[in-house]
């Protein structure tokens, strides 16, 4: 594959991740909407919740200590496409080279 398109791609997802999920609904998605239907408002959900098990490195999609809420969106975006093009890259490089020791090993 050419490599522009890495780059395009790349870009596009920058773009999705860091300006457009800006104008994301802020309304609950499925699943939250569902738990605050079976337990009674958003208060008793949270009462419910209680304290997770680990804590998260951008609660509410925002990098912490940052004032500007857009600006902390907007990173937490950006650094989110490029942990996952990371971690794509880096499976399909290790699928790329267990793929070419199963085939020395037919040979």
């Amino acid at each position: 594959m050419n490599d522009k398109y890495w780059i395009y791609g790349l870009g596009i997802a920058l773009i999705i991740g860091g300006v457009i999920s800006l104008y994301a609904s802020s309304s609950p998605d499925g699943l939250e909407r569902f738990s605050i239907d079976l337990f009674g408002g958003e208060e008793e959900l949270e009462k419910q919740t209680g304290e997770g098990v680990i804590e998260s490195p951008m609660p509410d999609y925002m990098i912490p200590g940052i004032e500007n809420e857009t600006l902390a969106a907007s990173l937490a975006g950006i650094i989110g496409v490029f942990a996952v093009f990371i971690l794509v890259i880096a499976l399909g490089m290790l699928m790329k080279n267990k793929n070419k020791n199963n085939n020395k090993n037919r040979i």
